[in-house]
Order: C-alpha cells, then structure tokens, then sequence
C-alpha cells in the first residue's frame, strides 16, 4: 500500500544564496627534490638562484644544482667541475662563486673576476662573499675584507670588535653581520663603523629604507638612514628562532629552526590560498619539507618558494589551480590507488610516506567512508552528466550491497569485508563469510547505518535513471530497515545482541538526558532513514513507526532540543563507556549526513521546518569550522546564510598531500590558545587546512598537533563529497 502523504520535492539548487565562483587560486604543493647519491650526507650551506631560474646549493662536497627534481653535483661549468667553492651568493639574478683563490661569475659574459694568491694569512681566508648594486664586491675573512671596485682591489683589516661576519650587499652599501650576534657594522673601503647593536643577531634582509634584524627570538626593523627603530621586535609568530628573512612585495618568508613561514602585510590579490590568524602561512613538518631545521630560503622568478634545509632541499610550489581541477586531481588519485572492492580505501604506508610502499587497509568503517565517496560521485554526475561518475558510484553502491550479503545475517551490513586470511584492523570482530574465502566484520555501528542512508538518498536523488535502479536502492535500503524495526529498533550481530552503538530503542535513546546528545541524534538517525524507507518502497510501516516514536517516545521534540543545552553530564555509562564526557565529534559528523535526508525527504512541510530550524540550531554552533559539507548541507536543507565563503576557503585551503605526517603546532606563539573546554578546541581561530595534521571529517579541526609520522594515506573523499554538494546545489559557480 502507497503512503498517503504529502511529499516535497527535491530541488538541487538553493537560489537564495549567491555562488561563489571558481576562479584560479595558487594552490601550494610541495615538490620533492630527491638528492643525487654523491652527495648523500653533504653539508647544505647556501642557496642561491639565477634570474632564468636555475637552483643552485653550496655544500661542502662542492656547488649542487637541480636537474628537473634532483639536486646533483652541477658539472656545467668545465674549468669549474670538482672545485670546491667557499661561498655562493646572489644578485640581481647573477650568481658569484668565491674560491680560495678568488671570486667569478659566469654571467655578463664571465668577465666578473678577480684573482689572488691562495691566502696563508694570518687574517684568515676570505669565506663570504657580498655584491652591491654598483657592481661593488666585497669578500670577508675573519680578520679582514677585500673590495673588487671599478677594476680596483683593496684590503682592509678589520678591527678586534668587527672579528668575523657575514657580508650583506643592499644599494650601493655593505653590512657586516658579526658571527656573535651582537652588531651590524656599516662597511666602507676605508671604515667599518657599527651601525647596530643587538643580542642573539641571526640574519638581516633589506626593504625601502629599512633593515630587516632576524633573531633568536622574533624580529625587527631599524631605519637605515638613522639606525632607529622602525617596527619593534616582532614575537607573536609561529616560530621566533630566526635563521633567514625574504622580503616580497606583499610580506615576507622567514625561515626558522621549526620550518617557514610567510607573513602578508598587504591584501592578497585576487584568489588567494587561506592565511591563518594573523596573516601567517606556516609551513612546517615533512608534509612540506625534509626536516624543519631551515638554513636559506630563496623564491624563484616564478614565485616558488625553495628551502634549505639540513638534510636537503624543498620546493614549494604555487599552481594556478581551480576547485574543479583540484577535484580532478582528488577523483584520479583516489582511482589510481584507494579503491578496494568499491570502497574508498585508507592505505598503510609501512616506509613513512612512500607511496609505492603502500598497501590498501581494511578499516572500521569502510561502509561509512566510502558512503561520502559515492555520493559524491553521484552529485558529481548529476551536476556533469559524466558516466564515468555514474559508474563510479554504481560501483561503490555494489560493495554497499554485498555488506549485507556476505553475512548470514537478514539485513544486517558488515563493517567491511576482505579476502580471508588477510583482516588487517581489529582481528576479534572478524569472521567467515558463508561466500568461500571471504571474511566480514562485525559489530556494525549506527555510523554505518546513518552514512548508507546518507549514500542511498543522494543515489536515488541523483543517479537513479530507472526504475531499476531506484527499486535497487529501494531493496538495499528496506533490508536494512525491516531488520531494525523487526529487532525493535536495535542492529542484532552474529552473538544475538545489539551491538555497541547502533541502538535506537526508545529505553537507550531516551535514558539519556537531553544534555547528552546521542538522545536528539538518535532520534534524527532513526527518523531520517525510517523516512527515506518509507519513500522509497511505499511501505506504510516505516511511516507508522515514525510517527509512534513521535507520539510515544518523543522523538520529534528529541530532534528539536537545542544543542545548546549539552554540557558535561557525568554519570552515564553504557557498556563501559562514558558518556556525557565531552562533545563528540564524529557524532557532529553522523549528524549532518542524517540531516540531509531528514529534510529533503521529510514527511511534510511542517515537519522540515521544525528539522531545518534544528539543522541551524546545531551549525550555529559548528559555523566556525568553515566545513564545506556542514555547510552545504545545511544550506540543501533551507538554511538561508550557509558561509560558501567559509567552505571554498576550506576548499582551497585543503591540501594536496593526504598523508598523516606528524604536524605540530601547539609551539607556535602566534596562536591564541583555549583552556580545556567541552568541545575541545584548542584554539580560538581555525588554522588553514594545509597547517593542521590530515584527519577524516570526525575529528574537530581546532587542534594543534596530529598524525602518525606518514604511515597513513587518506582518500581524500571528503574533498570532492565537498565541492561536488557545493555544485549540485549552485553555491559554487564552475
């Protein structure tokens, strides 16, 4: 018998809210420069580049370039193969090597040059070389410096005072940064004078008239035409140890003994790649970079960031990239190395963020992850009609659908399956399936159970073309349902009893206090598939029982209790588990997926407006996040003020590299930090995305520290299940 019942309609777009439009971006990706064997445990001491872009590294085996991704001995040069060069410096494109018995450079025609006998002096050999914009070059020992000027050389003995420095060349002057950090001497062909004095001195850099002071803990500025102050000592940064400053015409790069960061001063132009607190980009961990402990760092003329590190060199790179080419680039990885079996597999990385060492793991929700997989495809279909993603989630729905047929159970999905004798997660949950050579696994959750719905309505809403297809939905979903309600609202495992979390009886769900929310969200889990059931096969009985947990057990009111009321609420264990402890985020997770059909396939009327006003009771609250999928789903569920803004700049901030490297941030001093708190965020401000340890959707953003040291890839699913919603509801324009 047919429902009688008024449906609504699904609509895609949400023609209230203005799109935000995808337009190219740079999107920082991080090059890895592999480091030829000869040169394996060298000393990397310099960087410098030419205006045509060329990388060049001194390092104490000799000068290293890069052919394409490597950095190998560079050959180049004949008469300058093998020699070992003391010092390498850059200006204005033109690099100058300085030898033991002499400078030179290769460009304007090789003719800058200049000779002296192999130094056995007393003052020592000249190791820092320096070039001012007048052609002016100056070299340093430790006790004294040698002038190349207008074809003239002259030598000066420094002072006791000045013993030891590195040369710096800005305009047509030179300054002396004294190894012991404690002042700048202003250099001329007859004087040294100190122009500075300062404590734990680490780099200088030059911007207009002022020199930029690097130290041990922040920097500063002083005015070079009367040697003031111009920007008191800057220590609210990432990181405060100072090794190298980089002026650029919008901030500036520091490079530190904790990674890099950049500092904007002035407005980004145009698309711009999200900036954390503060204007701060931080770039740090081996997401980014071989080790954090930077020695130079230099841009190329394309703007591409080089970092010199202990152990080797880095390139980050800024692409010109759009949401759509970024989701290509998702769609192809995820296709090349994270399907297994149709779902939208995790791979363990056995050697720390090697690629090819990876193997496609079993995990314990594999059901649940690869559900946002297929949906987004599906959405990705019905926004490009591209068959390619039709089959895709086609496929991904097949595995859904043999969860339940590989067990014994009636309607009952398993977590995940796998060939038998090769489980990886979680061994005791496993076990045969009745299919020769296969294993399930077990104790399947309410998350599976919310994120197939979840799949199932963005199939049949966006990719079902026949009836065929939706009576297939149809079939998976009822399967499912009738076991729930034949087993009183409970998920029944293998032993006869229901397992851990997927519990929906009215005695479980309504022992918790509202205060808890597990109550408000399992009353919206249950409702939400019960009515998506019911639209789906016609079956009355799924509309009875809704409405008889309305009536009886106070499901609806359950729905609308205010997430404000959930505090710490002590007291209440279930199986061994504390509940009312904190806020869970995988439950804000669970919540949203169910949300989606809660509204868009709400009984009546009436009832969406009450869901949609507890849909915007819960992002209120969750706003700050900046989550794409939170915030499309609310704005699919008739929320008029979603934040696009705040989703693309998630989007774009979202970073190429999926592996778990270790990410630290809870160091950094420019952050402002939170006390324990319910929600555990620690932190006040959101951090781009490219600064936070990689985590599924289930895990809350403000965190500082994370991951397993590269052992991990993730998908990258929730990228495209993100951007693909943003489309199929209009709030990205493509």
């Amino acid at each position: 018998m047919k429902v009688s019942v008024c449906w609504l309609c699904l609509g895609s777009v949400v023609t209230a809210l203005a799109a935000v439009k995808d337009v190219p971006f740079q999107q920082d990706v991080a090059v890895r420069i592999a480091t030829a064997p000869d040169l394996q445990g060298a000393t990397f001491e310099r960087l410098a580049i030419n205006r045509d872009g060329i990388v060049y590294v001194l390092t104490d085996r000799g000068v290293a370039r890069v052919f394409d991704d490597l950095l190998t001995p560079d050959r180049s040069f004949r008469p300058l193969a093998g020699r070992r060069a003391l010092a390498l410096t850059e200006h204005e494109g033109k690099v100058y090597y300085l030898f033991p018995d002499g400078y030179l450079s290769n460009d304007d025609a090789g003719k800058p040059f200049q000779r002296w006998q192999t130094r056995d002096d007393p003052r020592g050999v000249f190791r820092s070389i320096a070039v001012a914009d007048n052609g002016t070059i100056l070299v340093a020992a430790e006790e004294a410096l040698g002038w190349s000027q207008a074809g003239t050389w002259t030598e000066l003995a420094l002072p006791s005072h000045a013993f030891g420095g590195r040369p710096y060349g800005y305009r047509n002057q030179f300054y002396l940064l004294r190894h012991d950090g404690e002042c700048v001497y202003h250099l001329t062909t007859n004087q040294v004078v100190p122009f500075h004095l300062g404590r734990n001195l680490t780099a200088l850099a030059f911007r207009g008239d002022q020199m930029l002071v690097g130290t041990h803990d922040g920097y500063y500025a002083v005015n070079l035409n009367t040697g003031e102050s111009a920007l008191p000592c800057q220590t609210n940064l990432p990181v405060t140890d100072i090794t190298c400053i980089v002026p650029t015409d919008d901030g500036l790069w520091c490079g530190t003994t904790r990674g890099a960061f950049f500092q904007r001063n002035k407005p980004a132009q145009g698309p711009a790649l999200p900036d954390g607190p503060k204007g701060f980009r931080y770039y740090a961990s081996k997401r980014w970079l071989r080790d954090d402990q930077v020695i130079d760092l230099a841009l190329d003329p394309a703007g591409h960031v080089w970092v010199l590190t202990k152990t080797g060199l880095n390139k980050i790179e800024f692409r010109p990239l759009t949401l759509a080419q970024k989701a290509d680039f998702f769609d192809r990885k995820i296709r090349s190395r994270h399907i297994r079996y149709g779902f939208s597999a995790e791979r363990r990385l056995p050697i720390a963020g090697d690629i090819a060492s990876g193997e496609m793991i079993d995990t314990d929700n594999d059901g649940g992850w690869s559900s946002y997989y297929l949906a987004g495809q599906a959405l990705r279909y019905a926004v490009t009609g591209d068959p390619a993603a039709r089959r895709q989630a086609w496929e991904t729905f097949a595995a859904l659908e043999r969860l339940q047929s590989i067990t014994p159970l009636a309607g009952f999905p398993a977590r995940t399956f796998e060939r038998r004798g090769f489980k990886f997660s979680d061994p005791e949950r496993w076990h045969p399936s009745p299919q020769d050579g296969w294993d399930w696994k077990a104790t399947t959750s309410s998350d599976e159970i919310a994120s197939h719905t979840f799949a199932y309505a963005v199939l049949y809403e966006c990719a079902a073309q026949s009836e065929t297809d939706k009576q297939r939905i149809a079939d998976c979903l009822d399967r499912i349902m009738a076991h729930i309600v034949r087993h009183d609202f409970y998920l029944i495992d293998l032993d006869g009893q229901p397992t851990l979390w997927a519990r929906w009886n009215p005695q479980y769900v309504n022992w918790y206090p509202p205060t808890i929310f597990d109550r408000r969200l399992n009353s919206s889990e249950i409702t939400a598939s019960l009515q998506l059931a019911c639209r789906l096969t016609g079956k009355t009985l799924y509309q009875e029982k809704a409405f008889e947990l309305f009536a009886k057990h106070g499901y609806l009111d359950n729905i609308q209790s205010s997430m404000r009321k959930l505090r710490y609420t002590p007291g209440y264990i279930h199986l061994g588990n504390q509940m009312g402890d904190e806020w869970n985020h995988s439950d804000d997770e669970l919540a949203f997926v169910t949300y989606w059909v809660l509204c868009r396939f709400a009984f009546n009327a009436d009832l969406k407006a009450k869901y949609v006003r507890a849909v915007q009771d819960h992002w209120e609250l969750e706003q700050p996040e900046k989550a794409p999928f939170w915030n499309f789903v609310y704005a699919g569920c008739g929320g008029q003020d979603c934040d696009a803004d705040g989703a693309v700049w998630t989007l774009r901030g979202f970073p190429l590299d999926t592996v778990a490297w270790r990410v630290e941030n809870s160091h950094r001093k420019d952050l402002a930090k939170l006390p324990d708190n319910f929600m555990k965020r620690e932190l006040a401000e959101l951090l781009p995305p490219g600064e936070r340890p990689i985590t599924r959707c289930n895990t809350q953003p403000f965190i500082l520290d994370g991951g397993d040291g590269g052992h991990t890839e993730l998908a990258g699913d929730e990228f495209l299940l993100g951007y693909w919603l943003g489309r199929y509801l209009r709030l990205i324009d493509g």
